[in-house]
């Protein structure tokens, strides 16, 4: 999947543009790509332990790495949106015709190529399977009144959004909240910088986002969904901060009616203290191309 280098405000305007380029419109790379994923970078060190094996199958092979994920899949069990054993094909083994989402939904069975986009999706069912799973309920729902048509319809453009271009920003301080929500980036990253990790966070959660991410770009910008955690929750070890996160995210994705692509805040990735190097500077964020005011001030 690529997209257009674009700040928050060609984000927040972009939806046909990242759904268009969803799943089966991916090009693919090269099998020598899985060597370029620096695990150290904080996109990718949340998934480091799994996906350091996983790249090492990959590069021997195609068969060795659906061995791989098969492997993990039959001992940790995750399910569909409808229950169903997990378990990862060829992309050439989706029967003609059926629909991506449904058949996951109705077999378990996770059409997977060998590429970086597929690794990274790949890797989500095991990282956030309750979310995975809420969106793949969703999703399969919609296929069922709708059918498979020319047009997704808003709710299935908004959870290809999310499972391609998401961010998770964890956050326990209301105002931090308002300032991602208000484009208020001197307040989220300068002024309030020291608050990071300590009364917000990011997880990476699109597939899409983290295969840009092996060469990352200054306007790179991801979706963020915000969710809103206890005081505490900073206190917790990554696996317990990822399984509530897993938990609360999978519930209002589905007990939530009316999704819509407006429900995400546009998030600059390098921007995210901690992330980038030279970031550390405050005009970092002077950058009008890619820190924009947005939709919502002007």
């Amino acid at each position: 999947m690529r997209e257009r280098e674009a700040g928050p405000r060609a984000a927040d305007d972009d939806v046909a543009a990242t759904v268009k380029a969803a799943r089966g419109m991916a090009p693919e790379p090269l099998p020598s790509g899985f060597a370029a994923i620096d695990w150290s970078k904080p996109w990718f060190a949340q998934f480091a332990a799994r996906g350091q094996r996983w790249q090492q199958a990959a590069l021997a092979g195609y068969a060795n790495l659906l061995a791989e994920m098969n492997a993990d899949a039959a001992r940790i069990q995750p399910t569909t949106g409808r229950g169903q054993r997990l378990a990862f094909i060829a992309q050439d083994d989706l029967p003609p015709g059926a629909a991506y989402e449904g058949h996951i939904a109705s077999t378990g069975c996770v059409p997977t190529r060998h590429n970086l986009h597929d690794f990274f999706n790949g890797s989500m069912w095991f990282a956030f399977p309750r979310i995975k799973a809420a969106l793949n309920a969703r999703q399969s729902a919609e296929l069922d009144v709708l059918g498979v048509g020319p047009t997704r319809g808003g709710v299935r453009d908004m959870l290809t959004l999310f499972d391609e271009n998401a961010l998770l920003f964890a956050c326990a301080d209301p105002s931090l909240c308002a300032a991602l929500h208000g484009f208020d980036w001197q307040t989220l990253f300068v002024a309030r910088r020291d608050a990071w990790g300590r009364g917000c966070e990011v997880r990476c959660f699109g597939h899409a986002l983290l295969e840009k991410l092996i060469a990352p770009f200054k306007g790179c910008t991801g979706h963020a969904w915000i969710v809103e955690v206890p005081p505490n929750y900073f206190e917790w070890d990554p696996a317990a901060r990822n399984a509530w996160l897993d938990e609360a995210v999978s519930a209002a994705l589905l007990g939530t009616d009316a999704l819509t692509s407006r429900m995400f805040a546009p998030l600059p990735v390098l921007g995210i203290p901690g992330w980038w190097p030279e970031n550390e500077s405050p005009t970092f964020y002077d950058d009008t191309s890619v820190f924009r005011a947005g939709r919502r001030k002007r």
